[in-house]
């Protein structure tokens, strides 16, 4: 039988083991039942998996003669063996959630969509953002993060998604990798104040962990409305996962780093330059060098725009 805490001491002696053990914040005001939780995703996972199966079935008595998985196609010959996040598949209707979603995540993306058209400015957006509960990411974060800087900026930076620093303050780099960031916009003469920064993802995965695709399709809609909201001269990708999404690509951060690609949006193509995450840097300070070659890269373009 479990000992219930009755006195000061013993109250204050259960905080310091939390803080030993990593507790060190509250995620809600209420204890949640973290193993009814995980039984429930497990049937849902189960029931899933049953579903596609089904699905399976049906489409390989439907078509015996025709290989499994032909009616998908590929975007690129570049891009066959990673499906895309934007691009409509072989059979799909524009609009349409992609056909390697899991079963059930197709209507979440498609309300997703149609959330994040709806919003005409940042506050809706931020709103659509706070009411959508298709993520399961939003149970566990204890903020939604959504941007921060100047939405007038000329330069948009675009990261994966929070760390513990950020779900703490709601704010989009704050910690070690922030301040890192901000000394490298301070190099090519930018700062908040004139240029904006937030992330693909604005909860943060339990963690740090990478976005899952279902995660990164779902809400792939909202930071496409929130880029073209915010319609900067210059797009920014911190790191491999921000730039593979938004950019449709397979190809490493390190393959797709130093190139001008353009993301379009609203009839208006933006260029966008990818870089390397201050986080990674400060990882692996050696590579800061090659960060350094593409904020030149980002600083001339701008010149060359203004």
């Amino acid at each position: 039988m479990l000992n219930t805490v009755t006195s000061a001491h013993d109250l204050a002696a259960l905080i310091e083991w939390y803080g030993a053990m990593g507790a060190d914040c509250a995620l809600d005001d209420l204890p949640q039942d973290r193993f009814e939780e995980s039984q429930r995703q497990a049937r849902e996972r189960a029931s899933a998996r049953t579903a596609k199966a089904a699905a399976f079935d049906n489409r390989a008595n439907a078509s015996p003669s025709q290989p499994v998985g032909s009616t998908l196609t590929s975007k690129s010959s570049s891009n066959q063996s990673r499906p895309s996040l934007n691009a409509p598949q072989h059979g799909q209707q524009e609009g349409q959630a992609p056909a390697f979603l899991n079963p059930g995540s197709a209507s979440v993306v498609e309300d997703a969509r149609q959330m994040a058209a709806q919003a005409q400015t940042l506050a809706d957006l931020r709103q659509a953002l706070a009411t959508f509960e298709g993520c399961s990411l939003k149970l566990s974060a204890k903020s939604l993060v959504f941007g921060d800087g100047n939405p007038d900026g000329e330069v948009m930076f675009i990261g994966e998604a929070p760390g513990r620093d950020e779900d703490l303050q709601g704010i989009p780099f704050v910690g070690r990798a922030g301040q890192l960031l901000d000394k490298m916009m301070t190099a090519i003469k930018l700062d908040r104040s004139n240029s904006y920064i937030t992330n693909i993802l604005p909860w943060r995965p339990p963690g740090n962990r990478k976005p899952s695709i279902d995660e990164q399709a779902m809400l792939q809609p909202f930071i496409h409305r929130h880029i073209e909201l915010v319609n900067p001269k210059l797009l920014v990708f911190l790191g491999g996962t921000a730039a593979q999404q938004l950019l449709d690509s397979k190809e490493g951060i390190m393959r797709l780093r130093g190139r001008w690609r353009t993301y379009a949006v609203s009839g208006r193509e933006i260029p966008a330059m990818s870089t390397l995450h201050p986080a990674f840097l400060l990882r692996t300070p050696a590579q800061k060098r090659a960060a350094w070659q593409d904020l030149l890269e980002v600083a001339a373009k701008l010149d060359s725009l203004r």
